[in-house]
């Protein structure tokens, strides 16, 4: 029986599912089994898959749609580890990924855990700039994961962890059709269940390949925080917020209307940080210019989704399906 199976949820992503499966063949450790879901996908990866069965230990399964996390439920039901890591099809893996889990492991066992994501070399440059705004600790990268955060560590599905007979316990992910992976880890801190912070056990995530399907990200990112907020309201916390507040003195800027006069002043210290702090750590001006552009996208499409969700929901009073069906369940 394998120590971990990695439960890999796929829709529509044959090209980025072989080179993740790739980056899986050059695990160190290789105490592990791979459990591709196919989604529901018009375009499917079985043919890919079909093609690393001799290189790793793979299984295959095509389910109706039910969105990512029912079908990395449906990958739970059949795999055999004692962990289970759960991947999103847009991540390469570095050689050293599971022996950095096992290090952890070894040294404080834990019944959950999360790494963080880095941008590849080969990544676009938009790309990096997205990677630089959901990871920086200026923007909101902070809460996501790393040495630095502004709150407690909160696994994303793009790289967790956690033992099969927890997963079990907890019911797997809802059927929350985003902000599912935030619910979940909710539920384990709630259930009383250890979860970290592994530093080292990183991958490099892809994210979206353009700026007008980031905004649609993390718009319903700031959507599903208020739904979650209505879920469990003492999840809420005030960085939670900021951009929203960010979103509001944005648009009070663009309007010319006066209330906070050092307001620009604020603003433009803001672009010169992240300008500096992304032309640094890309070595790239033009990836520094991308990156203020993405920050500020990130706050304000997360801002945008924050207060249209408030007032569907905490105004309106109208519950989730109604609220968001466009969003969230075509």
């Amino acid at each position: 029986m394998a120590y971990f199976s990695l439960i890999i949820p796929v829709y529509n992503r044959p090209d980025e599912v072989c080179e993740l499966l790739e980056s899986l063949t050059r695990q160190q450790c290789k105490d592990f089994e791979v459990i591709v879901v196919e989604d529901g996908s018009q375009v499917t990866c079985e043919t890919v898959v079909r093609q690393y069965e001799g290189r790793l230990d793979i299984h295959y399964y095509n389910k109706p749609n039910s969105g990512p996390g029912q079908s990395r439920n449906y990958g739970a039901e059949r795999a055999k580890g004692h962990y289970l890591i759960v991947l999103d099809s847009d991540c390469i893996i570095p050689e050293g990924y599971l022996n950095a889990v096992l290090t952890e492991l070894s040294q404080t066992p834990t019944d959950a855990f999360g790494g963080p994501d880095r941008a590849h070399e080969s990544f676009t440059d938009v790309q990096k700039a997205i990677n630089y705004a959901m990871t920086s600790f200026f923007t909101t990268g902070g809460i996501r994961g790393g040495k630095k955060k502004l709150d407690k560590f909160y696994p994303r599905s793009f790289n967790m962890g956690i033992r099969a007979d927890v997963y079990k316990a907890l019911g797997g992910f809802s059927k929350m059709r985003f902000g599912e992976d935030i619910d979940f880890s909710i539920r384990i801190f709630k259930a009383g269940y250890s979860c970290r912070l592994f530093p080292e056990a990183w991958v490099w995530h892809k994210r979206r390949t353009d700026f007008a399907k980031f905004f649609k990200q993390v718009h319903n990112s700031g959507i599903a925080r208020i739904n979650l907020y209505k879920k469990y309201p003492d999840s809420l916390k005030p960085v939670h917020v900021l951009p929203a507040l960010f979103t509001v003195g944005v648009v009070l800027l663009l309007l010319g209307i006066p209330i906070l006069p050092w307001l620009s002043s604020l603003l433009g210290l803001f672009v010169v940080i992240i300008l500096t702090d992304a032309t640094l750590r890309n070595k790239s001006f033009k990836i520094g210019c991308l990156s203020v552009v993405a920050s500020f996208i990130q706050l304000t499409g997360y801002g945008s989704g924050f207060l249209r969700a408030w007032w569907q929901r905490c105004v309106l009073h109208k519950d989730e399906f109604e609220a968001f069906r466009n969003s969230f369940y075509k």
